[in-house]
């Protein structure tokens, strides 16, 4: 890598006079590149930003206890991703002491976080998918925080080793060697997703996105680090846009197939297994179901049963009157001055039906019997 030229140069097409040279990228328009991804890390920067308020307002209304313990997880993975966008303007702007130093400490850094999160992830819903409970959320936290310290510690060493040199002569090899325990990390995120989608439980969606954020990086990594250490060699100008490339690239896909998806699917309890089944609102319906054969038998009007060895006008008919039937008060029958002759016990009693079981009179007994029919009151009752 070549250092810094101090020399004074005219402002390229694009940047103002009281613009440095040291940010020309940044506003060149004959390198569109720098332009470009400049704009696409900005955006990104407000993506995340806008995500992250996002899911701390959703948080409230998160009822399943699974899912609220990755929250901590998508927070960090949040922080990371926008510290990988901001990362790559220190690529676009030209080397000096302090960008080179923050090139090659929080590229593995933040890369480290991002995929440590993403690990936990995977290690999460592997639990679920054997035990049907989730880890709490603060030893899920505690773990990625705990793979991301391994790389803070070997990143300052490795500064260290390096600092006796100037800052931005680092060699390519020696600058990949330095990301392998970030490769580590993100195979380890690729195996994690695999075997949580094995088998068949609700959370096959939520692997599959992670299966995919992991195999598209995979694909991201392969393609700079070839064009880093073999594609480019003697052009060390190319070095800047593939690593600031790599970054804006990387981020975008893990807001879009990461990020976003764990947004979607926070208050989503459809494809939940609940702990609890008992305590479900469709048992509890199934408990106090009402059973369908309800009848109300209208009791405003009964007649008394005949006792034994008496006999009456009724003892041919049973006692069981029909709902909603009109049934004549004495009243009534008095001042109709009705007579035996004319009368039909079927045609003024619809509601009564012959009983065979009953005994029957004599002819002479019940052509004599002109007793009124017997009516009681009563209250209304419902049966199931």
């Amino acid at each position: 890598m070549t250092s810094i030229s101090t020399s004074a140069t005219s402002p390229p097409h694009g940047c103002g006079p009281s613009v440095p040279s040291l940010y020309y990228n940044l506003c060149d328009l004959n390198a569109m590149w720098g332009v470009v991804l400049e704009s696409l890390a900005a955006a990104g920067v407000v993506t995340s930003f806008v995500f992250l308020v996002v899911l701390l307002g959703s948080l409230p209304f998160v009822t399943d206890h699974k899912r609220r313990s990755s929250v901590g997880l998508q927070i960090g993975f949040l922080v990371c991703t926008m510290g990988l966008f901001s990362l790559t303007f220190a690529f676009i702007v030209k080397q000096s002491f302090a960008s080179c130093v923050a090139r090659h400490f929080l590229f593995g850094v933040l890369f480290a976080g991002c995929f440590s999160c993403l690990l936990m992830q995977g290690v999460r819903l592997n639990i679920i998918a054997r035990r049907n409970r989730g880890p709490q959320g603060w030893v899920l936290c505690l773990g990625a925080l705990g793979l991301w310290l391994v790389e803070l510690v070997v990143n300052i060493e490795w500064m260290v080793i390096t600092s006796k040199t100037v800052s931005c002569a680092v060699s390519n090899q020696d600058y990949a060697m330095a990301l392998i325990y970030v490769m580590l990390l993100l195979l380890g995120t690729m195996l994690a997703a695999v075997f949580a989608l094995m088998g068949n439980h609700p959370w096959n969606r939520e692997g599959a996105f992670l299966l995919a954020t992991a195999s598209i990086s995979v694909g991201i990594w392969v393609a700079w680090l070839t064009m880093y250490l073999y594609g480019n060699e003697g052009a060390s100008s190319w070095d800047d846009p593939t690593l600031a490339i790599t970054l804006v690239t990387n981020g975008w896909v893990f807001l879009i197939l990461s990020s976003t998806p764990q947004i979607c699917m926070l208050t989503d309890n459809s494809d939940t297994n609940f702990d609890y089944e008992e305590t479900s609102y469709e048992n509890i319906l199934k408990q106090n179901q009402v059973p369908k054969n309800i009848y109300v038998e209208n009791k405003s009007f009964t007649v008394d049963e005949p006792r034994p060895g008496n006999c009456s006008l009724y003892i041919n008919y049973s006692g069981h009157l029909q709902s909603s039937v009109y049934q004549p008060t004495e009243l009534a029958l008095i001042s109709k001055g009705f007579s035996n002759k004319g009368w039909s016990y079927e045609s003024s009693f619809p509601g009564v039906t012959p009983n065979p079981h009953a005994r029957s009179c004599s002819p002479t007994t019940a052509s004599s019997d002109r007793v009124l029919p017997i009516i009681r009151f009563s209250h209304n009752s419902t049966l199931a």
